[in-house]
């Protein structure tokens, strides 16, 4: 304002006029009035002096002063106004200035109904370098996809399907070996391993696991052939049992009941059971808690595609599976296994007490025409036979397990592009090397994959270097870590022990993983296994991928055409025997696992030696590359949002949704509660919080400035960190590793909480099958309730931030 004056009156100086106009107050008749005054303006002191806005001027004599003739009226007209166009010229400009900035900030990525929704303008710019100069979204989508289309996914699948990579072999230290080289050909900052020493548990070959009859004077008879002696259930108990057979569909809780209200105890009997639908771990923990003595576990065809052209699964061919009910070394439950560790023997209370073993489907057809009693259900019949399946009992059957458990190295291979502005913030992405058998589909596809994002990115950053002004250098806001895991049959094993190995680093630093294991097992659905924190930016990329299968369509609207609900059709809970699991149940960090799948059928060769990478290229029907290439893209894409934005694109409200949800299922039960004095009003007041807290953080971000760096690093952490405040800090991490109360597992967990619950409905004396449960206990339930209360709670605070600025009726 005062430079703007300051022209004004260098102007008047230097005008060719030597008159200037001022006001001057009358006397006389006309007192009180103002009257233009031209003064002679010769001396510039005395102009400057005389000059000022609307000056009063005091009184002079009359006639003291000759007044001077008017001899340019509009002259003199500009004058008086030019103070009043300098003010409206001023107040135009701060309007100005001020709707344009509320119009920016309207315009932030960051802003809108919900925060961090990505936007779909190809202009939309999720970081700026300005330094280097712009990077627009369209800008990497397109440098992206230009270097990706340059690899040779295929024949990496091939190649890898035909090298022998059980965890510990020959051939998979030659493989661990080529794979680091490949990495550290790239252009990356870092290539190191990680070696861990784990226990594994293998078939002995000189006393194999075997089945026989048993007649009724208990007298061992003919044994049944196993045909593939290398086929077994990792971690299973050792021994021999005997009993008779059973029939229980998949060995859910559910078919254990009912198979009970039919008549037929599975107490100290051996259960039959088709793969799928629940984990091999799932199946045999079932059966032990209901009393069972063993499990046999094999393949129903009726389970799997029927179609002619389509390859199927021998009917000699029975299927791999580890039944721990957890994940990584079940004899260092929570710790890493580093050689140089001394932890005293311990076990994880995931491994079974009862033994199992996988047979085939010609095995199982010769097993259920024996069976007699009851005929089972509809929906539990099959195609084995030309008649109905019975429930059971059968014949009495021994089965001998002699797996023996060995000391075993694997070794983890990382890469690493450090990032630009938050080095220190990890955006992961790894997958699984290791394969009991050729596993093309369980994890030759993802190793391809793997290798093929670190050559593209690696790409994108040597070929922007140098950078100029017309193309900006590509580096990330964050650093990429690609991971290849090892042990990830046996449990996830590489995956975890690192995880325990690094715990107090990693919920600090990584900010998601994402896993290409089990990505490629069809391509008529596509699932995302997933943190609800991701759940947004899943939606906005698939809108960026096209369909394999679908030309002209994005992966979004080829699902929106089945559902237009897209999330009731892609979202799914990540499941425990997935490398992601442990990422968030364990650790707290949000992490996804994608998955094309066969239409309401599984792949059937996952987990055999039929995995073949010419049994997957059959079942797509040539489609492989093309399906391969969409995962990549989509994986690829999802990297460069979570390493390059300035915000960080989690979805934090997201939860609160989650919570209500969840508590639609406790309103079910809360006149039980009332009735005995018990109130779930304190998991409704936390769950308020957090939606406050939420909300409040959102309102921040979008009045903050947006080229703050602090400001930004500072919402990025809170932002990062919200899958850890789900985890219970009630609950100690050796005892209960699991502890996210939403996908973990035990007492502290909701899903524990609402199966305690149910109790108060239920005729059994305790928990359903259990044999010394005790009901419902209103103990028990206060803790599982101050529990549950408290960490979301926790999760409300956290979010919140400084806790001068925690604002709850808690």
């Amino acid at each position: 304002m005062e430079r703007l004056w300051g022209l004004f009156q260098r102007a008047q100086q230097l005008s060719p006029r030597s008159s200037q106009t001022v006001y001057q107050r009358v006397e006389g008749p006309r007192k009180g009035h103002l009257e233009e005054e031209e003064e002679d303006g010769e001396e510039g002191a005395e102009t400057l002096a005389h000059f000022c806005p609307m000056e009063l001027r005091g009184p002079e004599p009359l006639g003291s002063r000759p007044r001077q003739p008017n001899l340019i009226p509009w002259a003199a007209a500009g004058r008086r106004a030019a103070p009043y166009l300098v003010l409206t010229a001023l107040l135009i400009f701060t309007g100005a200035f001020l709707l344009g900035y509320v119009a920016f900030r309207g315009s932030c990525q960051a802003c809108g109904d919900s925060v961090l929704v990505v936007s779909e303008d190809v202009n939309y710019e999720p970081d700026l370098d300005f330094h280097q100069g712009r990077l627009y979204w369209s800008d990497l989508q397109a440098m992206f996809l230009q270097f990706l289309g340059e690899g040779r996914l295929e024949d990496t699948i091939r190649q890898t399907s035909l090298r022998e990579r059980v965890a510990g072999s020959a051939g998979m230290a030659a493989l661990t070996q080529d794979i680091r080289a490949a990495l550290s050909r790239q252009k990356l900052d870092h290539v190191w391993t990680d070696t861990h020493y784990v226990g594994l548990q293998f078939p002995d070959p000189a006393h194999p696991n075997t089945l026989h009859w048993v007649d009724e004077a208990g007298k061992v008879g003919e044994q049944l052939p196993l045909e593939d002696p290398d086929v077994y259930c990792p971690y299973s108990a050792i021994g021999n049992v005997t009993g008779e057979l059973v029939y229980a569909h998949y060995g859910r809780p559910e078919d254990l009941q009912d198979l009970r209200a039919r008549g037929v105890d599975p107490v100290g009997r051996l259960l039959l059971v088709r793969v799928g639908v629940i984990s091999f771990a799932q199946k045999v923990t079932n059966a032990q808690d209901f009393g069972a003595q063993g499990v046999l576990i094999y393949p129903e065809p009726a389970d799997f595609s029927q179609d002619p052209p389509k390859p199927s699964l021998s009917s000699q061919q029975a299927v791999y599976g580890h039944v721990h009910l957890g994940t990584g070394d079940p004899y260092t439950p929570g710790f890493p296994s580093f050689n140089q560790t001394q932890f005293p023997p311990v076990a994880s209370s995931g491994l079974p007490s009862i033994p199992a073993q996988p047979i085939s489907a010609d095995i199982a057809s010769r097993l259920l025409r024996k069976l007699k009693g009851p005929v089972a259900p509809q929906e539990w019949q099959g195609s084995l036979l030309g008649s109905p399946y019975h429930l059971g009992p059968g014949p009495r059957l021994r089965l001998v397990v002699n797996n023996h458990r060995t000391s075993t190295p694997i070794n983890n291979i990382f890469g690493c592009i450090e990032g630009r502005s938050e080095p220190d913030h990890y955006v992961v992405i790894g997958a699984q090397r290791d394969a009991w058998g050729p596993g093309a589909a369980k994890s030759a596809v993802g190793t391809a994959i793997l290798l093929e994002l670190v050559r593209t990115f690696s790409s994108m950053v040597s070929n922007a270097c140098p950078p100029s002004p017309l193309s900006p250098g590509f580096r990330p806001r964050r650093s990429l870590l690609f991971i290849s895991w090892d042990g990830g049959d046996f449990g996830s094993v590489g995956s975890t022990e690192w995880l325990e190995g690094y715990l107090s680093v990693l919920h600090l630093k990584a900010v998601v993983y994402v896993s290409l294991d089990n990505a490629v097992l069809g391509d008529d659905k596509f699932h995302a296994k997933t943190s609800p924190l991701l759940t947004s930016l899943i939606e906005s990329v698939l809108k960026q991928v096209d369909s394999p299968n679908h030309s002209g369509q994005t992966l979004y609207e080829q699902v929106v055409f089945t559902n237009p609900s897209w999330d009731a059709e892609v979202i799914r809970p990540l499941p425990m025997d997935s490398s992601a699991y442990s990422f968030t149940a364990f650790v707290g960090v949000p992490a996804v696992e994608f998955s094309f799948m066969e239409d309401d059928q599984a792949y059937p060769f996952l987990h055999t030696k039929e995995d073949t990478y010419e049994n997957l290229h059959k079942v797509l029907q040539g489609r492989l590359p093309a399906v391969a290439q969409a995962v990549a893209q989509l994986a690829g894409q999802l990297l460069i949002r979570l390493s390059h934005d300035r915000l960080l694109p989690l979805d934090f409200g997201r939860y609160g949704d989650v919570v209500l949800r969840h508590i639609g299922n406790l309103n079910e039960f809360s006149g039980d509660l009332k009735a005995r004095g018990l109130t779930l009003q304190w998991v409704y007041s936390a769950r308020g919080d957090y939606i406050r807290a939420a909300e409040k953080l959102r309102q921040e971000i979008y009045s903050s400035e947006e080229r703050d760096e602090r400001l930004t690093r500072m919402y990025n952490v809170r932002i990062m960190r919200v899958e850890f405040y789900f985890l219970s800090q009630y609950v100690s991490p050796a005892d209960s590793p699991f502890r996210h109360i939403f996908m973990g597992r035990g007492d502290h967990t909701l899903g524990a909480l609402l199966d305690h619950l149910r109790l108060l409905r239920s005729n059994s004396s305790g928990t359903p099958g259990a044999t010394s449960s005790t009901g419902f206990q209103e103990s028990r339930f206060r803790r599982q309730l101050a529990l549950l209360t408290w960490t979301l709670q926790g999760a409300a605070n956290a979010l919140s931030g400084d806790v001068w600025n925690i604002d709850n009726n808690f």
